[in-house]
């Protein structure tokens, strides 16, 4: 008797498909998931830490010390400090997050499964290369984009907790640690470190190298959009007094320098006030008549950052296209892969 091949492979192929494929990606970065999500929580109660009690004390703190201006009184100068301290170590860790992320993506997250062949195993069994490379990327994106953005969110609300309240040494909008760590392009910019991640990793099939890659192209991006933010929105220009011996106006300088009689603007010599007389001459030589000043105030903060965000998510989109289209070069054809396996 021909004993009957039982319908097994077609069946475990159809139960293989996405609960088992997500329980299979948690198993295999349980790790990663647990090391995320403690930074996340702990980096989100320091951030309502900084924003709430430690806020209040430094508060107190600048009141006493403002009191004590004419002397004869004490205040308590560490509330102050501890303020500063750990406002400057939570901004720092908002914006090491896509860093972390491209790390563990570069070194973990396709290259490793390419650098020891259980990828290559997978896609002879049931699940695709694309497919492999989607429920890599989805997952992942979902986690890194709540926890970025709660990050960032709470940073700009512990920013928001010391504003209008007498702090001396409170940060401000345009402060470059504080601008990043406040907006959405920094959660943005956490997700494209991912696909980042997994693209060199499909490029290097080595975890060491698309490390390295990873964080080198993240941090490129990252100095790209933050040389081109600044110019991502019309500035606005005022102008002031030569009496004045700065521009006036505050926020995200673009360009300063001297406006001349004809109104055209030159490069400052920074030499001072109109009121000493070797300046004075200077600028009647120039034919200087005051100061012009391109810059962004804070009304300017959200159209920067929203910009920005839409930029490097279209980069983002374009980087997961790309990443695919990699794959789908290596691999070729799957279909006859399998049946090969099959057979």
């Amino acid at each position: 008797m021909t004993a009957l091949a039982p319908p097994a492979p077609a069946s475990t192929g159809r139960r293989s498909g996405p609960p088992n494929l997500l329980r299979w990606l948690i198993r295999l970065h349980r790790s990663a998931l647990v090391a995320w999500v403690v930074f996340v929580l702990v980096l989100a109660g320091l951030l309502l830490w900084v924003g709430g009690p430690l806020t209040d004390a430094a508060a107190e703190g600048w009141k006493q010390y403002h009191a004590c201006a004419s002397g004869g009184c004490v205040y308590d100068p560490s509330a102050v400090g501890r303020y500063k301290d750990w406002y400057t170590y939570t901004t720092i860790a908002v914006l090491a997050a896509p860093f972390l992320v491209a790390a563990w993506a570069g070194a973990t997250l396709t290259s490793r499964e390419l650098e020891h062949g259980t990828a290559q195993l997978a896609w002879t069994q049931s699940v695709s290369p694309a497919r492999w490379l989607a429920a890599k990327l989805a997952v992942p994106a979902v986690l890194v984009t709540v926890g970025s953005g709660l990050l960032v969110g709470l940073h700009h609300w512990a920013w928001s907790a010391g504003q209008g309240r007498g702090l001396d040494s409170a940060k401000d909008w345009y402060d470059i640690g504080t601008y990043a760590a406040n907006g959405t392009a920094t959660a943005a910019m956490a997700l494209a470190a991912l696909v980042i991640g997994a693209l060199f990793g499909l490029l290097k099939r080595n975890s060491l190298a698309s490390l390295v890659g990873s964080l080198f192209a993240t941090a490129f991006l990252w100095s790209v959009m933050a040389l081109a933010t600044p110019h991502l929105w019309p500035t606005v220009t005022k102008l002031s007094s030569l009496k004045n011996t700065v521009p006036a106006g505050s926020g995200i300088v673009v360009d300063q320098g001297l406006v001349t009689t004809t109104g055209a603007h030159i490069a400052d010599p920074h030499c001072g006030s109109t009121s000493w007389a070797n300046c004075q001459a200077l600028y009647t030589k120039l034919g200087a008549v005051g100061y012009y000043n391109d810059y962004h105030p804070q009304s300017h903060y959200w159209p920067l950052q929203l910009t920005a965000t839409a930029i490097i998510l279209a980069v983002t989109a374009l980087l997961t296209v790309a990443a695919f289209r990699l794959l789908t070069r290596q691999t070729g054809p799957t279909a006859p892969t399998r049946k090969a396996a099959a057979v």
